[in-house]
């Protein structure tokens, strides 16, 4: 489904596209649309990702959820999905952790020169604050009045013992965030050969499709989508729970695996290696994963030889390219998503324990930021 700028219509009477719109959100939650406007671009769907969609049909839905959906004028998929109550956590969690307002981030250099230049002068006050911290401890037996290892007390006691036992953590928190934007393009992988990706994803092209067929053995899907990747015609159907089937195009049988036809089909996206190791991965690696539940599997991972160490994860149903990930940015994986996430398997499909360290450490983060905003505000005003 496609939409257009259409012309020629009465005033007061909805377009075709905006009715369009308001259909496909109604049948995809199961809710009346309550109201559709055509935008640009909002705080929802300000990222770079959406360029493709825009300019979007956001449809609220007469739910108690408050459910909004954004409709794309490019493929007629729903592009983004809200909730009221995720737009409300998002106020006070990731817009003003990740610096997120839309006047901001719209602009992306603008933002990523924010935060470069935020972060920066955070970094030096956590190692200076680290390193006087520890001048300022003595656990040998030359003590403090008192055999106190600390000569502080009130706020300053607070500070320096929040600071000592978490000032790691949050140095290694505030650094990773600055890695986040990639300062000097360190973990910027090199481009794919161009039209790689493009030749490998179109295949053979799609074959023709029985539509009533299709229909007949799609009930109860909210999505289907068609792909040709590794030369493989394919249709995903997606429920309103989100368990997925794959059928064959266009005979609308269950597919298989196709393993060996992927592994072939891939050499065009590193044409300067060669596959060194092909696995079928049943559980998470470190590098394919998701924070706090398990991420799309079996998944096939190919390693290359080529001097950039590519690898490569791929559905073994479908031959979609999942994800690429070079030596660049697998190093990167580890000083980025580690240290600001603490997102190791051991630690996410363990829940609640990744819940609890994180509770800790941010509760010793607040201790030592309220406090030394605090102490330094008491100085000011002297």
């Amino acid at each position: 489904m496609v939409f257009t700028e259409s012309d020629g219509r009465g005033a007061g009477e909805p377009p075709e596209e905006s009715a369009c719109a308001s259909r496909v959100a109604s049948c995809f939650c199961g809710a009346e649309a309550s109201a559709v406007e055509q935008i640009d671009l909002d705080q929802w769907t300000v990222g770079n990702g959406f360029d493709r969609h825009r300019p979007l049909w956001k449809v609220s839905l007469a739910d108690g959820a408050g459910t909004q959906l954004y409709i794309s004028s490019s493929t007629g998929g729903v592009a983004q999905s809200t909730t009221r109550t995720e737009r409300f956590w998002n106020w006070l969690g990731s817009v003003p952790h990740w610096l997120y307002p839309t006047v901001l981030r719209q602009n992306g250099e603008a933002w990523r020169q924010v935060v470069l230049w935020v972060s920066g002068p955070c970094i030096a006050a956590a190692v200076t604050g680290i390193w006087i911290g520890l001048l300022r401890t003595r656990m040998g037996a030359r003590r403090f009045k008192g055999g106190r290892m600390t000569p502080y007390h009130g706020w300053m006691l607070w500070h320096h013992v929040a600071g000592l036992v978490g000032g790691v953590t949050l140095f290694l928190w505030i650094f990773s965030g600055w890695l986040s934007v990639d300062p000097g393009r360190l973990f910027t992988p090199p481009d794919p050969p161009e039209g790689a990706e493009q030749r490998y994803a179109a295949g053979t092209g799609l074959p023709a499709i029985d539509l009533a067929g299709l229909g007949a053995v799609a009930q109860g899907a909210r999505l289907a989508r068609f792909t040709t990747h590794a030369g493989l015609p394919r249709v995903t159907l997606l429920d309103a729970q989100g368990e997925r089937r794959v059928l064959t195009l266009p005979a609308l049988t269950d597919a298989a695996q196709s393993r060996p036809a992927i592994e072939q089909a891939a050499t065009v996206l590193v044409p300067t290696g060669r596959i060194a190791q092909s696995a079928l991965l049943t559980a998470p690696d470190a590098y394919w994963y998701e924070v706090g539940a398990r991420p799309q599997l079996p998944v096939l991972r190919l390693r290359f030889d080529d001097p950039a160490r590519t690898w490569l994860y791929l559905d073994p149903l479908t031959g979609e390219m999942l994800q690429r990930v070079d030596a660049r940015r697998r190093t990167y994986r580890w000083l980025y998503d580690m240290f600001h996430k603490w997102d190791l398997n051991a630690l996410t499909l363990n829940r609640p324990l990744w819940d609890m360290l994180l509770w800790i450490f941010s509760l010793i983060g607040l201790i030592t930021s309220v406090s030394g905003v605090w102490i330094g505000w008491k100085r000011l005003r002297h």
